[in-house]
């Protein structure tokens, strides 16, 4: 059982405790904002569409560490399956159980303490800390993290260094940091064809048939091999809709959704050029419009991800992996001004599932992590953090 009186973990509760369904912040930021006004933080405020987002900063010299996060959660789901209230924050087994527990509350606490202490420690530290906190990363994201990295960009204002609070580690504690993400591109497409009685092929044109021969090429298609980071591109289809519902009318239009999950060895613009270029191949009479629902990202082997490296080998005793795995996080847009992101938090095992929680013991080494990760950035030059690799 972790101990009582650890306030990381007591802010943690205090967080889990707040119902913040995407994008409903429902106090979280307050809670933040009371932590670290007695430090002499500032802060900005942004609220757009029912999405609250807060900006708080300690210093205004460079290097600028800041650490990013979200306060939102996903849905619960049905109440019934959970073992105790996912809003009342629960330790049993060894674990504390409530939605938001590793997605991302801990992270959040352990962000506020590790600040807490390292001002404490240095009170006149060099360079500047801030925080990046939104309520619309589990949402669309469309009023989230990119409104204050667009306020930064109109201020050029740019970050040094970004921490990530998304739970990274896979089977134990430290064993993972995300060091990039893939970009997500996706399209709706419509093919035009003549609607007919099935019985006089002749007199239409089936869409779903021709269309067909494009979306096998585009299966088929190596877009990318990748690189030393990254996997390669993937293309999959995730839905297809077409026909009036009868078995004996062909339809006269299909729709069809599909993404790219592509890596830094492609270009979304790219993927654009020669999908269309396919489409018109097979002189398909089409409509299709894309969306970009991020860019992809990558900080290399550097600065931060030696200090975070050495933070975790100090307190897990284990050497992290590097990773792109998985989806996209928020990191995509701070990426637009910041070149160095790196995502650590706890297992991820448990997200967005019934019954989330976290370890008591991984609460304590989160905020340990953080910590040391301040202190390496800040009051380590680059050249006395310890060479890793």
């Amino acid at each position: 059982m972790a101990q009582t009186d650890d306030p990381t973990l007591a802010l943690t509760r205090a967080l889990i405790g707040c119902v913040s369904t995407t994008p409903n912040d429902a106090g979280c930021q307050t809670l933040i904002v009371e932590r670290l006004q007695p430090l002499g933080f500032r802060f900005e405020h942004f609220n757009s569409n029912g999405v609250s987002n807060l900006w708080a900063r300690h210093g205004s010299a460079k290097p600028l560490v800041c650490f990013a996060g979200h306060t939102d959660v996903v849905p619960t789901g049905p109440l019934d399956k959970w073992h105790t209230d996912p809003f009342t924050p629960t330790e049993r087994d060894g674990n504390l159980y409530g939605r938001g527990a590793a997605d991302m509350k801990t992270g959040i606490a352990a962000f506020v303490t590790s600040v807490e202490q390292f001002i404490k420690k240095y009170p006149d530290h060099p360079g500047s800390i801030a925080l990046l906190i939104t309520s619309d990363e589990e949402g669309p994201a469309t009023d989230g993290t990119i409104k204050v990295v667009d306020w930064l960009k109109a201020k050029n204002e740019r970050i040094d260094y970004t921490i990530v609070g998304e739970p990274s580690s896979t089977e134990k504690f430290g064993d993972t940091i995300k060091n990039g993400r893939r970009g997500s591109l996706s399209a709706r497409l419509v093919v035009k064809g003549v609607q007919g009685h099935i019985a006089y092929p002749h007199l239409a044109k089936n869409p779903i048939l021709m269309v067909a021969p494009a979306l096998a090429e585009m299966a088929g298609t190596v877009w990318d091999n990748g690189n030393y980071y990254f996997p390669p591109t993937t293309f999959q289809v995730s839905n297809i809709h077409g026909g009036t519902g009868a078995f004996n009318v062909i339809p006269g239009t299909v729709e069809i959704y599909f993404n790219f999950r592509f890596a830094t060895a492609s270009t979304a613009d790219g993927l654009k050029v020669s999908v269309e270029a396919m489409l018109n191949k097979h002189q398909l009479d089409y409509d299709i419009t894309w969306t970009l629902g991020g860019k992809p990202f990558l900080t290399p082997r550097g600065a931060l991800v030696e200090a975070l490296t050495s933070a975790i080998r100090e307190v897990a005793g284990i050497t992290p992996e590097l990773s792109t795995a998985g989806g996209t996080s928020d990191g995509r847009f701070i990426a637009d001004i910041c070149s160095e992101i790196a995502e650590f938090g706890p297992v991820n095992a448990t997200i967005h599932k019934l019954n989330e929680h976290v370890a008591l013991t991984d609460i304590q080494k989160l905020h340990n992590v953080y910590f040391l990760a301040l202190e390496n950035l800040l009051i380590n030059s680059t050249t006395s953090v310890q060479k890793i690799f």
